[in-house]
């Protein structure tokens, strides 16, 4: 084989051609996945060409073909696309993948075992909390959260704990880069009182959620840091107002606090206090 064969060999013919086409198919199909994946109860092919901005012809190949690899399913009573098992797996493994979800689910469990309410995990994408793993209450009347769902920094318990020890300069910026949206009447989303929220979560070491983020809910979050002290996720427990009013709020929070201390120091971070 002569040296220009070799050094071939391996490579596509063509840059341009895998560029505009085998590429653009992938993230194209990609996108539909993106699409599906937001919404659980399934889409129907002219709901997802428009979102995806796709004739429906174009969809309808792609869809087929993620099908035929088990990413999509499609409902054959009313024709809705939906996401596969094979999407979730790969979804999980991604999870399992990352040392916070891995090492806090023994404490979510233990969390639920010691309070009878839900516990959670999540982590910051942007301006929004994104919920990673949960242990469900047993009771009957119990917060539940889809996972990979999203709540806003400043208003929800995970992400008002996340915001609060960000750098002073981050957090400034998102606090005012724009109209902070008022999820419910108790929401907070004044900069200046955002501000004063959060240097008394820093004070306390733990976020307290009260009906910010859905009326009857009261939740308590606290932050697990990296090595350098920095926020890399949170835990909460959530429950009805009924069984966590206000006094037991601030017990729940002492407690979530210190298991996320333990969850710190069990992945080798820094506690910054």
């Amino acid at each position: 084989m002569s040296e220009a064969k070799r050094r071939t060999v391996g490579r596509p013919a063509s840059t341009a051609k895998a560029s505009g086409g085998h590429s653009q198919s992938l993230v194209r199909g990609l996108t539909l996945m993106e699409h599906l994946a937001a919404s659980p109860l399934g889409l129907a092919l002219s709901e997802v060409a428009e979102m995806a901005e796709l004739a429906p012809s174009t969809t309808h190949r792609l869809l087929q073909a993620l099908q035929s690899q088990g990413f999509v399913t499609q409902e054959n009573e009313q024709g809705l696309w939906r996401i596969d098992v094979k999407t979730f797996r790969i979804g999980n493994s991604f999870l399992e993948a990352r040392d916070v979800v891995a090492t806090s689910r023994p404490f979510l469990r233990r969390l639920t075992t010691e309070t009878a309410e839900t516990a959670n995990v999540g982590i910051r994408d942007g301006a929004t909390a994104v919920f990673l793993a949960q242990h469900e209450s047993p009771q009957m009347m119990r917060m539940i959260t889809r996972l990979g769902s999203r709540a806003p920094l400043h208003a929800s318990g995970v992400g008002k704990a996340l915001l609060a020890w960000m750098p002073d300069d981050e957090r400034l910026q998102l606090l005012e880069q724009g109209e902070l949206a008022r999820v419910t009447t108790n929401t907070l989303y004044q900069p200046d009182t955002l501000q004063a929220e959060m240097a008394k979560i820093r004070a306390q070491g733990f976020a307290c959620d009260r009906e910010e983020h859905a009326i009857g809910l009261h939740c308590v979050a606290a932050c697990v840091f990296d090595e350098h002290g920095r926020p890399m996720a949170a835990i909460s427990v959530s429950g009805p107002m009924a069984r966590i009013p206000e006094a037991r709020l601030l017990t729940l929070g002492d407690l979530v606090r210190q298991t996320a201390d333990e969850i710190t120091q069990q992945l080798g971070g820094q506690v910054p206090r």
